[in-house]
């Protein structure tokens, strides 16, 4: 008889781990809080218009690639790409600046604001091609348990190549001297929740995943991601239960035995298990689902950890279509400073926030009505603020459009015809986000690889964590990569299936 494992979530995470699980001959049952897949990259329709509720940019084509790969598959087996172009837009300070997707085309754009900057940009490139190759072909794919496991004779060889102990910010100035320049090289890293002078140089890959690997759009969506591994799982075999949040896990002589959920009606049901992945919220598994003996970490431990931002969101739907935008853009055009401090330092509601784009309906059409358009508009904001009521919502939303009105010279707050708004305290309700959070914990020195929440419990040996509060961290990449580590893991402890 296979032996059963539950998996607790069905995000990225949860889908990978679920079908590595099964592709090993294990029976896996999938319990899901809410009425669909997908997590935090769920699907939002309403009044004609899609939204992705979550992420929005397809980065790193080949960790999907490599994905689908494994269980015989590829990308156009389930979904179709197009490399957009220009990648994104940045609105600064003294206008807009498109990044081709063309890369010859981007060196004359740098060459235009820093003169001497294509070759400094090739010489950058070159060093993150590097990291990246190392970074994503072997970093990110172990379980970070032991410091044996970076005896690796290519990462010793070339751990200063790797620039783990030099900040992005000096690294950055190494190669470019306009402000404007150092933005656009930084930015991606502000996906990995911290200031660029606290996360490794290590993380220049991701501008070879940005410049290198491309800005993509997958046909329907990111949903279509998702809708493409929760098919595989299918066809592997796994068994979804959605609306069957879990309410506590039984442990037995240092196992988890039984997971039980409510359902909203008030049914309750039980599950034998042999294991579990949790790739819900860490935090919440373990403070909410454990008895308090049974936890790994302790309630100071998780207040100390730094947090990447949560995140403001707007899904916004216009009864007409904007002329000349791109299908993303990034508001740089106030203090980033400023914004970063209210992010970091004295964490706050940002006074004049930097914030992201993205209209989708410029590459799909059925994004939105014809004749409308589709507007997803985030605003990131420190971990853990309160207060998100709809005042505070309003408030921000009428200085984003009123900023998007006055750099694209056309009027928008007019043509609203469908709004909807997601913040803090509504990832804390849908997702047991801890503090509200969007992206996990931030990717600072002192919280990778090793330093990040185990994999596995320290408690019970036949439970194991994927997700963005575990290794690898954040991103939709590494979330595959991180149910990918989390069954590994499992199947090296229990190797028998019968």
């Amino acid at each position: 008889m296979k032996k059963h494992v539950i998996v607790i979530g069905s995000g990225f995470a949860g889908l990978s781990a679920a079908s590595f699980m099964a592709r090993a001959g294990w029976r896996v049952t999938v319990l899901e809080k809410n009425a669909s897949p997908g997590g935090r990259a769920r699907q939002l329709t309403a009044c004609g218009f899609t939204f992705d509720m979550g992420p929005s940019w397809y980065w790193m084509p080949d960790v999907f690639e490599r994905y689908f790969k494994q269980f015989g598959k590829t990308v156009p087996d389930y979904y179709k790409l197009q490399r957009l172009d220009p990648s994104y837009r940045v609105y600064h300070q003294d206008g807009p600046v498109d990044i081709p997707a063309d890369y010859a085309a981007l060196k004359a754009v740098f060459e235009t604001i820093e003169p001497g900057s294509g070759k400094q940009l090739d010489l950058f490139l070159k060093e993150a091609e590097y990291k990246y190759r190392i970074g994503m072909g072997k970093l990110v794919y172990m379980p970070g348990l032991s410091v044996t496991e970076l005896f690796d004779g290519e990462l010793m060889k070339g751990v200063l190549k790797l620039d783990v102990f030099r900040n992005m910010q000096s690294h950055t100035a190494k190669y470019f001297k306009h402000p404007l320049l150092r933005q656009l090289i930084e930015f991606p890293v502000l996906f990995l929740g911290a200031l660029p002078r606290q996360i490794p140089a290590l993380y220049s890959l991701m501008n070879h995943a940005d410049i290198v690997g491309g800005t993509w759009y997958p046909e329907g969506g990111m949903y279509s991601i998702v809708q493409a591994m929760y098919r595989l799982a299918l066809e592997l075999g796994v068994t979804f239960h959605f609306e069957q949040p879990v309410e506590k896990m039984v442990v037995q002589n240092g196992i988890v035995k039984q997971v039980h959920t409510t359902a909203a009606d008030g049914t309750k049901r039980v599950y034998e298990a042999d294991a579990v992945i949790g790739s819900a919220d860490y935090h919440h598994i373990e403070t909410s689902l454990l008895p308090e003996d049974m936890r790994s970490y302790s309630a100071a431990y998780w207040n100390k950890r730094v947090m990447a931002p949560g995140s403001l969101i707007y899904y916004v739907g216009l009864n007409k279509k904007l002329s000349g935008i791109t299908h993303h853009s990034l508001f740089f055009d106030t203090s980033f400073d400023t914004h970063a401090g209210e992010l970091y330092t004295n964490p706050a509601w940002p006074s004049d926030p930097l914030f992201y784009a993205c209209a989708a309906s410029v590459t799909d059409r059925h994004a939105a009505p014809e004749g409308h358009e589709n507007l997803f508009l985030l605003v990131p904001a420190a971990a853990g603020l309160t207060g998100d009521d709809e005042t505070l919502r309003e408030h921000y939303f009428g200085r984003l459009i009123s900023r998007m009105e006055k750099h694209t010279g056309q009027s928008i707050g007019d043509a609203v015809v469908y709004k909807s708004s997601f913040a803090h305290s509504d990832f804390s309700s849908e997702y047991n986000a801890f503090k509200g959070n969007a992206y996990g914990l931030a990717n600072t020195l002192l919280q990778t690889s090793l330093l990040k929440p185990s994999c596995r419990s320290r408690k019970l040996n036949n439970l194991f964590y994927a997700g963005q509060l575990t290794v690898p961290g954040p991103g939709v990449p590494p979330s595959l990569i991180s149910g990918e580590i989390a069954a590994r893991e499992l199947i090296k402890t229990y190797p028998q299936t019968s």
